[in-house]
């Protein structure tokens, strides 16, 4: 009887990739499985072919001497010799794959997925400590105390989770690859192993101090140290301070994340700072100065050129926020702002009053033109 085109049996082109054979066969390995089909000869047939199909296809190799010989290829002990010994070994690998992502993991996750891969010892897990500092703290930078919870190694057991004296031992149920599998006909499921939850080795004896976890619960006291110059959002990772490995395996770390408390004067913005200060009319007018207490707990004097104006921002170099791990200096910028003033005196009033009337279009050039401007402007529209 002349076999039928490979290709043809799957459904697909020459050209196909192995994403889509391996589609075309799962799609008709489940339409013509005999366990959906009992007593069907026909069904079981075409089964069998669309295996063979798929074995010889998924193969570079054989799928190479395929496409060039056909299936003479694999008469008189050619390429295909063995297939009947290597079809079930196939089936079984495409029905874990099927069952493997329906349960969550991919390929290979068979044995190098249990968690007992290192004798039973599990890394602990990562912590994270949320820590809040103030802009001072920030600049200065500090060591701090922080109280953790966590676990840490049983002392008795040394992490084991056995009584001294006894130890572990392969777990009877999965032979100590951490997974069991049931099959039915071509269908293999794989799951974690039950019994030892995946380790491979079970405590006979668990130790009366941990009761076999080999780590106990504990709050700890660290020294952690800021940097100066740390931004919002900083991440300290102290390897090997998180929870105590299972039965004896590594422990997990700790990650610390710093925020950065407003301030009550100063704004950050990367390395430099920046604060609005309110300036008197007549220190804006005339001409004048303040001093500004910095961060690094010194003053700086700031000289206001007269006819100064509301917004105006000064510069004043290396006053702003170290730059981590560096000899730089961000700067400070000061944005004044002009008040007007209240609870006046009479006499307060009378030598405004007499400041307008003696005054002229050059003392508020700004005002002064945006007025012109506009009447310019809605007196251009009125005549149009």
């Amino acid at each position: 009887m002349v076999k039928a085109d490979y290709y043809e049996v799957l459904g697909v082109v020459k050209t196909a990739d192995d994403k889509v054979l391996k589609t075309a066969y799962r799609k008709l390995a489940m339409e013509f499985h005999p366990d959906r089909n009992p007593g069907n000869a026909s069904a079981e047939a075409r089964f069998k072919e669309v295996g063979e199909a798929y074995e010889v296809l998924k193969d570079p190799q054989k799928r190479a001497a395929y496409d060039r010989f056909g299936h003479q290829a694999f008469q008189n002990g050619g390429g295909g010799a063995g297939f009947r010994g290597d079809f079930a070994s196939s089936m079984a690998d495409v029905f874990d794959d099927i069952f493997g992502e329906m349960m969550g993991r991919g390929r290979g996750g068979g044995a190098g997925g249990r968690a007992g891969a290192g004798g039973g010892r599990e890394r602990g897990s990562d912590l994270r400590y949320n820590m809040e500092v103030g802009l001072e703290e920030a600049f200065n930078g500090k060591t701090a105390e922080i109280s953790v919870p966590t676990t840490i190694q049983c002392d008795v057991c040394s992490g084991t989770g056995a009584r001294p004296g006894s130890g572990v031992k392969t777990c009877p149920t999965c032979a100590g690859q951490g997974r069991v599998r049931a099959a039915q006909g071509f269908f293999a499921i794989e799951r974690t192993c039950p019994t030892c939850q995946g380790r491979g080795e079970i405590v006979a004896d668990p130790c009366a101090k941990c009761h076999g976890e080999g780590r106990l619960p504990e709050e700890r006291k660290l020294a952690v140290n800021i940097p100066a110059g740390i931004e919002d959002g900083t991440r300290i990772r102290l390897a090997g301070e998180g929870e105590a490995g299972l039965r004896g395996g590594p422990a997990g770390d700790l990650y610390i994340f710093l925020s950065i408390r407003p301030h009550e004067f100063f704004q950050r913005d990367g390395s430099d700072l920046y604060c609005k200060i309110p300036i008197s009319m007549t220190t804006a007018a005339l001409g004048g100065g303040f001093d500004v207490t910095t961060l690094d707990g010194g003053t700086t004097r700031v000289k206001v050129p007269e006819g100064t104006q509301t917004a105006k921002q000064f510069r004043v170099k290396n006053k702003g926020m170290p730059v981590l791990r560096s000899a730089q200096t961000g700067d400070l910028f000061i944005q004044v702002q002009v008040e007007t003033p209240q609870n006046l005196s009479r006499r307060q009033r009378e030598l405004l009053q007499e400041f307008e009337d003696i005054s002229s279009s050059d003392n508020s050039p700004q005002s002064t033109g945006f007025f012109s401007r506009m009447k310019e402007f809605f007196g251009g529209l009125g005549e149009g």
